[in-house]
């Protein structure tokens, strides 16, 4: 069975354009064209999701936000608004690309095969484990005492990146290449919001200081 991407678009015409380019590729698809449908229809566990902003009932930054507490799988914007502000705000809400339109369906398609085969990669190391913290990079989990704490996608990614890197400094362009990639047209500032977030959540359980902000360069995993 092929990969299922679930397309979210008020504008009938673009979700049907999306559907005859993406079945062509031997995708099967899914569609929704207010927020709540799209709601609905995450709940049908598609492998990747096309989100438009511009949409009725609830917009597509407020559905990433919420899908994004039970869906791990990436979501492109796909949007008319090119607005740095509007793309912080995707990508903080935990998007992972975004694209303006019109864009073209070559990349498109590109965009949508390197998020799929990013996705599917899994290291060799399945866990580590550093002092009362455990993350299970298989699982994609993160444990303090055995109790488990809640990251969503950017925020393990990140945690991912770093934990497996133990002691390298990334600075902010590097963490945003290796995490988004795809040449994203996100602002790497958005970085700096994830790790806040990441360090109060391990700091709401007593386990402060695993990563490191290293002045002028950038963050390192130091637990």
């Amino acid at each position: 069975m092929g990969y299922r991407i679930l397309i979210v678009d008020d504008e009938i015409e673009v979700v049907k354009l999306l559907q005859r380019f993406l079945e062509r590729n031997h995708y099967e698809t899914g569609c929704a064209l207010d927020g709540e449908e799209a709601l609905c229809k995450a709940a049908e566990r598609p492998d990747l999701i096309l989100l438009d902003i511009n949409l009725p009932q609830l917009n597509g930054v407020e559905v990433c936000r919420l899908l994004r507490d039970t869906v791990s799988c990436p979501i492109l914007f796909l949007t008319a608004r090119d607005g740095d502000e509007d793309k912080v705000e995707a990508f903080g809400a935990g998007g992972d690309d975004y694209i303006v339109k019109p864009f073209s369906l070559a990349e498109l398609g590109a965009r949508i095969q390197a998020h799929l085969r990013r996705d599917r990669r899994v290291g060799n190391i399945q866990r580590k484990v550093f002092g009362e913290l455990t993350v299970d990079y298989s699982a994609r989990e993160v444990s303090v005492r055995g109790e488990k704490l809640h990251f969503n996608r950017k925020e393990f990614d990140i945690i991912s990146l770093l934990s497996l890197n133990r002691g390298q400094t990334f600075d902010r362009g590097k963490i945003y290449d290796r995490v988004w990639g795809l040449e994203g047209d996100g602002d790497d500032t958005v970085i700096m919001e994830h790790i806040r977030k990441i360090r109060l959540k391990l700091k709401t359980v007593g386990c402060e200081g695993y990563i490191e902000t290293v002045w002028g360069i950038g963050y390192k995993w130091v637990g």
